[in-house]
């Protein structure tokens, strides 16, 4: 197959259109795509009507695993993962085992995800040597590798450290770097199960408070500001991180921040079961703190959505709620979630949605060839999503190899009918193409 004709495609929900793919590449649109197609042989013609076409989705926010915990996910299984849930690109963190802390490891990391050929594999290099929060990891060295780390984190631990942040976002700024944030100062959170509140209290479980958040962003946007450096902000999960937010950007401070799809749906109340699967750092919090996001991310102070998709094997999340591990899958249900809790509520539109999923994570990630326009001359990394489809979420079914997912037994909306990376059709009619 020579090429793809995707006919009559509801192009960032702004109306139908033609796009022709040839090669790795969008040659046309409009009517000059079907009067060329019609000239080529070869070329396949995708029945789009009713489908919403947006650029290949960027997560500045993915745990593939590999290397070290294989038994949970694999680069390859991950950025199938990834196809299926309309991502052409991934931000792998460094939290593996070894640490992503050395030029040798994030090449590693960015060779296999290349020959993996599902999505872009971006490896994210190490704040300190492994994650101990002691000392400056390569930093120098893992961006000028090959891998061109431009993304560096300690997620899952907070570089607590207000010296050792200054000197990340000093030294960043000689290659244009930015260092994300997992923003928890762990002297509030010691034993911390669950968001602190009403419901902490009433059911047992050891609470996280909110000013946990919301002290470090507070510092780390200040410190950023000090030495003019880029600071990103993970997970963002409570009302006054968003306030913290909208102020510092306010003020001119070179800060993004994203919100994670689970915080703009859940709550701590799924707490009451005791279900592990709903354990996540940070925790889920309030209905006051979910409609915070959702109001952040609709005004621009929130940048972007990430997955923070989190595989666990089986028995680390089948066990009582304080043996339990941290996280959540994400990858194959973002979009659906976004679809639900910001489009069909009026709060974003599709294009919104192609900037806070592909166009911006990808400019804070500093990808080229990633979150482009759809036009003619640009690289073909597309998702084709019907978003009239609906589905109740079986984790069994997905293609993740973990099935921590929090929305098993949900009805929620949307599909993934195609991905293209680079012209290559990495799920064809809702079924993921062989690696």
């Amino acid at each position: 197959m020579s090429g793809y004709l995707i006919a009559g495609a509801d192009v960032l929900g702004e109306g139908a259109d033609d796009v022709l793919i040839q090669g790795e590449t969008i040659t046309a649109r409009g009517a000059a795509a079907r009067e060329r197609a019609a000239a080529e042989a070869d070329i396949e013609t995708i029945d789009a009507d009713g489908l919403v076409l947006l650029p290949g989705l960027v997560d500045l926010h993915t745990h593939l695993r590999e290397p070290g915990r294989e038994d949970t996910e694999t680069i390859a299984t991950g950025t199938a993962a990834a196809a299926a849930g309309g991502f052409t690109a991934v931000f792998a963190m460094a939290n593996t085992s070894p640490v992503a802390d050395t030029a040798g490891v994030v090449e590693q990391v960015w060779r296999i995800g290349r020959d993996a050929a599902m999505a872009d594999v971006h490896p994210v290099g190490a704040v300190t040597v492994g994650l101990a929060g002691e000392r400056l990891a390569e930093l120098g060295a893992m961006a000028s590798s090959a891998a061109r780390v431009r993304v560096f984190s300690d997620d899952g631990i907070c570089v607590w450290d207000p010296v050792l942040m200054r000197r990340a976002l000093e030294y960043t700024k000689a290659f244009d770097g930015v260092v994300a944030q997992h923003a928890q100062e762990p002297r509030l959170t010691v034993g911390a199960q669950m968001h602190e509140g009403d419901v902490s209290a009433q059911i047992g479980l050891a609470g996280w408070p909110a000013v946990a958040e919301e002290s470090i962003i507070a510092r780390d946007v200040l410190l950023a500001e000090h030495v003019g450096g880029r600071l990103h902000v993970q997970h963002l999960s409570t009302a006054g991180s968003v306030e913290i937010i909208r102020w510092a950007k306010a003020r001119g401070i070179g800060v993004t921040a994203e919100v994670t799809p689970h915080h703009l749906l859940l709550t701590d109340e799924l707490a009451r079961s005791y279900d592990p699967v709903y354990k996540v750092n940070p925790p889920l919090r309030t209905q006051r703190d979910v409609e915070a996001v959702r109001a952040g991310l609709a005004d621009g102070t929130i940048d972007i959505v990430a997955t923070d998709h989190a595989p666990h094997a089986g028995q680390d999340k089948d066990c009582e709620w304080a043996a339990a591990s941290f996280g959540m899958t994400g990858l194959e249900t973002a979009l659906s979630v976004v679809q639900q809790v910001m489009v069909e509520t009026g709060i974003l539109t599709w294009a919104d949605v192609a900037r806070v999923m592909s166009h911006t994570p990808a400019r804070i990630g500093r990808v080229e060839d990633q979150g482009r326009e759809v036009a003619a001359g640009e690289p073909a990394n597309l998702t084709l999503v019907d978003p009239a489809a609906r589905r109740v979420v079986t984790p069994a079914e997905h293609v993740s190899r973990s099935r921590n997912s929090p929305y098993r037994g949900l009805e929620l909306p949307g599909a993934v009918r195609w991905t293209f990376l680079r012209g290559r059709a990495t799920v064809r009619d809702g079924v993921v193409a062989a690696a």
